[in-house]
């Protein structure tokens, strides 16, 4: 920088001079760069020897040291380079099969029903639903049109960052293990921290297909797609970075909510949230959001029809997920917890389990238990009646039966023409368990008594023709003797047909029994539907045979009828979900005559004396006509009630699974009770009627050609009938 004093010695000098004015220029800033570089003076440690000789300084550690740090760089420096190499070459693997995936992935609607099997819809006699089987899914939902509240459920539930990772959640995976850890568990058992991408994933089997040719069951093939290893758990996450790849988020989400295992057979939100809550997952609340998020964690568990309480509990987690995530404020949080969810009418009753198994073997098994497609049934099961029969058989047990006892019962109650309204196939309600009323073939005991007089009835016999109960033995070719004797081991002397009935005594059943002869007797019950082996000695009268409780209900609603037969039936049509036309239609009902109106008119008169006098009056009904007829088996093993009004029949078995003797139980005693208590809720609301009964005229001797055949084989004119009529004459006289 030029100053005031260099321009004034500059001045001097060119004056003193005499030379021209040098040019002003500014002072050079930087000092000019040397040509030589100075050198800077080592310093030189002296010796301590005295001399002027100097070292260079000592590097610092041993040579140990320095071997182990040179070591440690190197294999650094190789890790390094391997690694490198080996995350490259990874990484180019993992893009290899992303593409790969990414190219075999169908279009997102392809993928929504996974099913390999179809469902079952149960409509009740009104049309409504009441029971499901198979695997249901109720129809396609997407991820934008579901109620907001279920799609934020959801996320907040499963996947907190859905929308913000890349198919997979490094930081999710992290946190699982370290829980993991921290309880004791393996690093993938238990948290797994999948993201809903890797879960759908899981959901497809990592595209894998079920094929019934490499997998025994589908139960197989879902558990090895549920397998967790580390080699499954890489493929899940390339298959998920594909997922992201070909679909966009809410597709993937779309996909997740209609494939999802919810519980009760239901495949995807919509199945669930009808089966559970009778609406659409369009339209469901907070609450029902909430409770339906939280059966992904475990199905069965919280499944609100196995524990509503719990399921509530669950929900409530889910809520304040919900709310710590933005999602609901604290008073909707509030609103929803003070509101939890109810379980729809059909869910909450959970009736109807036994009948809807019986059902189901109605139709072929394609169509039924293996269908692959979605079928509806319409049945004849009423709910009313099914809850009168639940409630009549816990009253009876709770108040009228030692506590923890291991006795079952069972209930079958239908109409006249053998449409079943309900069924009871045991204490618990169980899904595919043992039906009792269906499937027990039990000895009928005196119950079977009406099908022998039936017999005779028909002969032409009226209910006073009488008949002597006293010692009798009958000498059985091949077994020797056989002498019955009555329950209360005495004799009655002459009786009426009628009262030998109402007193329930064995020794006229078996003689009238033998007069009409046993074939005629087997065959009557066969005619009205009891399928099973029927005895072929004398004990065939007394019930020696075996039957199930629906075939003897359905063998009594044939004599409510007026005596024609009966097959009880339980289907009325079957379709495919959206047709209207059916595929079949009811097979069951009335058949053909077996004995004729009057025979069966004359048979109910006898069968109300025994609930009006005899052994059934605990079943009796105020201000109802009832008949019916009680049976209990050798050594108590079985008891029965079978009886009617003129608007249903039902039946009552009691006994122990196992053949344990049952202890002070009678048809008369416990079976009629529960028959009591059955009918009264069922009949409740209904205006009396009177049965379909013939009340009999003073007995008289019938001519053989008055008798009313059963079929031409019977005409008055045939030799043999009219031996058989001179031969009952004698034993079945007037008083």
């Amino acid at each position: 920088m030029l100053t005031q004093n260099n321009i004034e010695a500059v001045e001097t000098a060119m004056s003193n001079t005499g030379r021209k004015k040098p040019p002003l220029v500014a002072e050079r800033r930087t000092p000019k760069k040397t040509t030589t570089a100075r050198k800077r003076p080592v310093k030189r440690r002296k010796t301590g020897g005295g001399g002027g000789r100097t070292r260079a300084p000592r590097r610092k550690g041993n040579a140990l040291t320095r071997a182990i740090r040179g070591l440690f760089a190197w294999l650094l420096r190789l890790i390094w380079r391997v690694g490198s190499r080996l995350a490259l070459v990874g990484a180019m693997i993992t893009g290899l099969g992303v593409l790969y995936i990414y190219a075999s992935l169908p279009e997102m609607t392809a993928l929504l029903d996974g099913r390999t099997r179809g469902s079952v819809t149960l409509l009740d006699r009104d049309g409504k639903v009441f029971a499901w089987r198979g695997e249901q899914f109720g129809g396609q939902i997407t991820a934008g049109t579901v109620a907001p509240a279920l799609k934020n459920a959801v996320v907040a539930t499963e996947d907190r960052r859905f929308y913000r990772h890349f198919g997979i959640s490094p930081r999710g995976i992290a946190g699982a293990v370290r829980i993991n850890l921290s309880e004791g568990r393996g690093p993938l058992s238990g948290n797994g921290g999948s993201t809903i991408t890797q879960q759908t994933a899981k959901l497809l089997c990592l595209g894998v297909p079920y094929d019934p040719k490499v997998w025994k069951t589908e139960n197989e093939y879902e558990a090895d797609c549920r397998r967790t290893t580390l080699w499954r758990k890489a493929k899940e996450a390339v298959f998920a970075m594909a997922m992201e790849a070909k679909y966009s988020k809410d597709e993937i989400l779309t996909i997740y909510l209609n494939r999802a295992y919810l519980g009760a057979g239901a495949r995807g939100f919509e199945a669930a949230a009808q089966r559970y809550f009778g609406k659409s997952a369009n339209q469901v609340s907070v609450s029902e959001a909430a409770m339906l998020a939280g059966l992904l964690k475990a199905p069965t568990t919280y499944a609100p029809t196995n524990n509503l309480q719990r399921a509530r509990d669950r929900a409530n987690v889910i809520l304040g997920l919900m709310q710590d995530q933005g999602y609901l404020t604290a008073k909707q949080t509030a609103i929803a917890k003070a509101n939890p969810a109810e379980l729809s009418a059909a869910a909450e009753s959970r009736s109807g389990g036994y009948f809807a198994d019986w059902v189901m073997g109605a139709g072929p098994d394609f169509l039924t238990r293996d269908t692959t497609e979605d079928v509806i049934i319409r049945t004849t099961f009423d709910p009313a009646l099914q809850k009168s029969a639940e409630a009549a058989l816990r009253e009876v047990f709770e108040t009228k039966v030692k506590p923890g006892s291991k006795a079952e019962a069972a209930i079958v109650v239908m109409s006249a023409d053998g449409a079943v309204r309900a069924m009871v196939g045991g204490r618990k309600t169980a899904v595919g368990g043992f039906n009792r009323a269906t499937m027990a073939l039990r000895q009928t005991g005196s119950a079977f008594k009406p099908f022998v007089y039936a017999a005779a009835l028909d002969l032409g016999y009226t209910p006073d023709a009488t008949v002597v109960d006293e010692p009798y033995t009958i000498n059985v070719p091949g077994s020797g003797p056989y002498s019955p004797s009555n329950y209360s081991r005495d004799f009655k002397g002459r009786v009426t047909l009628t009262e030998a009935l109402q007193h329930s005594l064995n020794i006229p059943a078996v003689k009238v029994s033998e007069s009409v002869g046993r074939d005629n007797v087997r065959r009557i019950a066969a005619d009205f539907g009891i399928e099973s082996d029927l005895a072929l000695g004398p004990a065939l009268a007394l019930g020696a045979s075996e039957s199930t409780l629906i075939e003897m209900t359905g063998a009594y609603a044939g004599i409510l009828n007026g005596g024609s037969s009966v097959t009880p039936y339980g289907l009325v049509d079957l379709r495919l979900k959206g047709d209207d036309t059916p595929l079949m239609g009811q097979e069951g009902g009335m058949g053909e005559r077996v004995i004729s109106e009057r025979a069966a008119r004359s048979l109910i008169y006898m069968m109300n004396r025994v609930v009006e006098a005899g052994t059934g009056q605990r079943a009796k009904l105020p201000g109802w006509q009832v008949a019916g007829k009680t049976g209990t088996t050798s050594a108590a093993r079985d008891a029965w009630f079978i009886g009617f009004t003129a608007d249903y029949v039902a039946g009552v078995w009691m006994g122990y699974d196992d053949n344990t003797p049952l202890r002070g139980v009678t048809g008369g005693g416990l079976p009629a009770e529960i028959w009591h208590e059955t009918m009264l809720r069922v009949q409740e609301g209904l205006t009396p009627r009177p049965l379909p009964m013939l009340v009999p005229e003073p007995a008289r001797d019938v001519p053989p050609q008055e008798a009313n055949p059963r079929n031409d084989r019977r005409n008055g004119g045939d030799v043999a009938e009219s031996i058989l009529m001179e031969v009952l004459g004698a034993i079945l006289g007037k008083n």
